[in-house]
């Protein structure tokens, strides 16, 4: 199993310094990856969400800035709600983070949840899977076809070309997010991999894993091939528990983090990122900035990849 890292996207860590900084450094001590995630507005109730969405960097800038940083590290997105943007002007950005990047960029998609951006993107909530559907055929002659087109319900692309292509061939792989059967077993049939959320139950993820699984092998894919992608919300330092008092995996000292991320492998997870932003002490828009990186910077290096 690979060992991610989440970029510094929300709250008081988000700084053009630290973000620079935290690539280098996981790069450096062998993180396989960076993770970035989206959000475009939030409730104007303050309180209404958590506040690691309170204040969040542009995924796909962020990414590139931290591109220009690095030279190895995969660059993911975890990831970007497809109602709130075209499939047109996302393959240009990604295509171009691709090329720019040398070929590193994993795109995330999901459905998305938050009302106030469906009204703002003038979009709706009704029949995202079918809109799912269409928004990755979309991308995809996008990205691989030489004359791209596309007839459908939601999308329409006449004959037309789209360049430079990505760098990865075909294309830059694909994850779908989504905890319900249909998205999940959509994830199995249509992308190249899962990802979880942060509310993720992860005692039970393997539940969630063979749906993807069952779904890729019906559709005559390698389910061993289909990448399930975590994202890890770290609680280091304490323990905390769910209503049977349970404790949560990720929670408690390093050790124990450790041992967990171990388990998420046995349990069919093919890659676990370590995600800091959802730390009230690093990701709080109200901490102050050196007390975040600081705790930050203690993080990633304690449970930095063994080679």
């Amino acid at each position: 199993m690979r060992i991610g890292f989440g970029a510094p996207v929300s709250g008081a860590w988000a700084t053009p310094r630290n973000v620079g900084h935290f690539a280098e450094r996981a790069e450096d001590l062998g993180y396989a990856s960076l993770w970035t995630f989206h959000r475009l507005l939030t409730p104007a109730d303050k309180e209404a969400l958590a506040p690691v969405y309170r204040s969040v960097l542009d995924p796909l800038i962020t990414l590139a800035y931290a591109a220009a940083r690095t030279s190895r590290i995969r660059l993911g997105v975890s990831l970007i709600n497809f109602p709130f943007v075209t499939p047109v002007y996302l393959a240009k950005e990604t295509a171009s983070l691709d090329v720019l990047s040398g070929g590193r960029l994993d795109l995330g998609l999901g459905a998305g949840w938050q009302h106030e951006e469906f009204v703002a993107s003038g979009t709706s909530p009704e029949r995202r899977g079918r809109r799912a559907e269409e928004f990755v055929a979309t991308l995809r002659t996008l990205w691989e076809d030489e004359v791209s087109s596309f007839d459908g319900e939601f999308h329409t692309v006449p004959p037309s070309r789209q360049a430079p292509k990505p760098v990865q061939n075909p294309h830059p792989p694909v994850l779908l997010g989504g905890v319900a059967e249909a998205a999940l077993k959509r994830a199995g049939r249509i992308a190249d991999g899962w990802l979880s959320r942060s509310a993720t139950d992860l005692s039970r993820i393997h539940e969630q894993i063979a749906v993807v699984r069952r779904a890729a092998e019906e559709a005559d894919k390698d389910p061993d091939a289909v990448r399930v992608v975590v994202r890890g919300v770290v609680r280091a330092g304490e323990e905390a528990h769910d209503k049977s008092g349970e404790r949560l995996r990720l929670s408690g000292s390093y050790d124990q983090i450790r041992e967990d991320a171990a388990w998420l492998g046995e349990q069919g997870v093919t890659e676990l990122f370590y995600d800091l932003n959802w730390d009230p002490l690093v990701g709080s828009p109200d901490i102050e900035p050196a007390s975040a990186t600081a705790r930050a910077e203690e993080i990633i290096e304690a449970l930095a990849p063994k080679s």
